[in-house]
């Protein structure tokens, strides 16, 4: 059917063909985005993203742009991925001899180097690995989408697990207890006290009569609480969990002791954990690429095609031109000049800001303006998998005051022989602490710490480990950033200056996701194909 911009008889390319021959490319391009064949500003809201196509410059009859990426993260070489479908002619240059930037997977055989001069030689075994940067994929996250176009396959990532732990030291608990446990407790003693306020008209201003009927039958199984003959009390059931489990013949089952008191309860703190369960970002199902995190910057790569990615290329300025960009970087002990008509940034931004430009002032402030974060890991390679014969683990997190933040166990290789506990994931201050140690330091202190965790166990049957200290990762110096307000300088950053487009996850509002990485990418990309197509 026709639409009312254009007539009938006439096809879509010969139509658009006349409107520019007679109105030029902007009248041109804003009639594509009438019939939907261009990205309007107004589509950017109401569709999803459309990828710029080859098809875009055979009304105009030229070629398109010569574009400069600076970074082979994953809103570098998404960038220049999508771009690419369009044929334009991009360069992607990366400081590190490798692609991917915080999206790193370590192996065996990889090695590790740290501002300060320590190498770490990676010495896991055959099929184990690390995700030292991002590791998990919620559901709804666009990465997911990258990964089904790209063909990374997927498995379930067990980001929380009833099996897990809680331990809060600095509340005076003298051991972990369980995360289903935990739970119950407190589910369990909430609704008690809802149970009992409800019953005693405390809240008649608020609910009609059959409302309170409803509440207390939501109470009853939400907290496994008494009837109200019973006072509605919490006494504990089955959801704590079972000292002897419930097995055959006249093997019923022996439940967990009565619970601590709701003073004990509430002392713990264990409570203020079951948030993030609930958060959008953190909640199950997830998942990870099969074999390692780093397969979507590899799978990037290849799309991308090698020879349009110059690693070992350092950049060192960045000059805006009239009528283009100008991009001095080292390679191989020499300095190069690369000149496009259009540069895109990708890199941190506080990489960014020790580099060289001509952009002005209110840039090299806004690029100041976010703070890097300070995050690390450590792979724990045990001989054998205690956590699953011991400890009934598989996969999930447990959560502590600890410096060491969580514990992760693995989400592959169920039942292997061997495999890798990350036995610390923190950040900011206590990410810290273990950056200024060397690795045989940080392994000491997360052994004693886990140890409060697992018992001795922890410290035995270890086959060897790797730790890294994002805040001391040359050409990356943090795990994310944190912007004080998104202000005017976070708007600047987010307009292009002059040739210059800036992108990553420190521009969305998912930083430290590789999702913000890719919805920052492909805004850039509709942004700049957009102005492109103007002419």
């Amino acid at each position: 059917m026709a639409t009312s911009a254009e007539p009938t008889g006439v096809s879509r390319r010969g139509f658009l063909t006349r409107v520019g021959a007679t109105g030029g490319a902007g009248a041109m391009f804003a009639t594509m985005g009438a019939l939907g064949l261009a990205p309007s500003a107004e589509a950017r809201t109401r569709f999803a993203f459309q990828p710029p196509q080859e098809s875009d410059f055979r009304l105009r009859g030229r070629a398109a742009a010569k574009i400069v990426v600076l970074g082979a993260g994953v809103a570098g070489l998404a960038t220049a991925y999508e771009l690419g479908k369009a044929g334009y002619r991009v360069t992607v240059l990366e400081a590190q001899d490798r692609v991917g930037g915080r999206n790193r997977t370590l192996r065996g055989g990889d090695r590790l180097t740290e501002t300060g001069g320590e190498t770490q030689r990676v010495g896991f075994g055959d099929g184990t690995y690390m995700n030292a940067g991002p590791a998990r994929i919620a559901q709804w996250m666009t990465t997911m989408d990258y990964c089904r176009e790209l063909g990374v396959p997927l498995e379930v990532f067990t980001n929380e697990n009833a099996q897990a732990y809680l331990y809060n030291e600095s509340a005076g608990m003298k051991s972990p207890v369980r995360w289903r446990t935990a739970k119950a407790d407190v589910y369990g003693y909430i609704s008690e006290l809802l149970a009992k306020a409800t019953d005693q008209g405390a809240l008649n201003e608020r609910l009609t009569a059959t409302d309170k009927e409803r509440l207390l039958s939501f109470l009853s199984g939400f907290g496994a609480i008494g009837a109200k003959t019973d006072g509605y009390a919490y006494k504990g059931s089955d959801r704590r969990g079972f000292t002897v489990d419930p097995g055959a013949g006249d093997v019923e089952g022996t439940i967990l002791g009565p619970p601590p008191s709701l003073s004990d309860v509430l002392a713990s703190g264990v409570g203020r954990y079951f948030s993030f369960e609930f958060g959008y970002s953190q909640a199950m199902l997830m998942f990870q690429p099969v074999g390692g995190m780093d397969a979507i910057p590899r799978a990037l790569a290849k799309a991308v095609g090698p020879d349009r990615i110059r690693t070992g290329a350092k950049v060192t300025e960045i000059t805006n031109l009239a009528a283009g960009v100008r991009i001095q970087y080292e390679a191989a002990g020499r300095t190069r000049v690369l000149e496009a008509d259009y540069c895109i940034a990708t890199l941190p931004p506080q990489v960014l800001a020790k580099i060289p430009h001509n952009l002005g002032a209110a840039v090299q402030s806004a690029l100041g303006t976010p703070v890097p974060v300070s995050t690390g890991k450590i792979g724990l390679e045990y001989r054998n998998r205690w956590w699953e014969t011991e400890e009934k683990i598989y996969g999930g997190i447990t959560n502590t005051d600890l410096d060491l933040s969580t514990i992760w166990y693995p989400s592959y290789d169920y039942h292997g022989r061997s495999g890798l506990v990350v036995g610390y994931y923190n950040f900011g201050a206590q990410a810290d602490t273990y950056a200024k140690m060397g690795h045989a330091g940080r392994l000491a202190r997360a052994l004693d710490q886990g140890a409060k965790i697992h018992g001795d166990r922890y410290r035995k049957g270890l086959a060897s480990s790797a730790s890294i200290a994002w805040i001391r990762q040359p050409h990356i110096e943090g795990g994310w950033v944190g912007w004080p307000s998104r202000g005017a300088e976070y708007k600047l950053l987010n307009q292009p200056q002059g040739n210059v487009y800036y992108a990553g996850d420190w521009l969305s509002y998912e930083i430290a996701w590789q999702h913000g990485s890719f919805e920052s990418a492909r805004k850039v990309v509709t942004e700049l194909h957009q102005r492109v197509l103007k002419g």
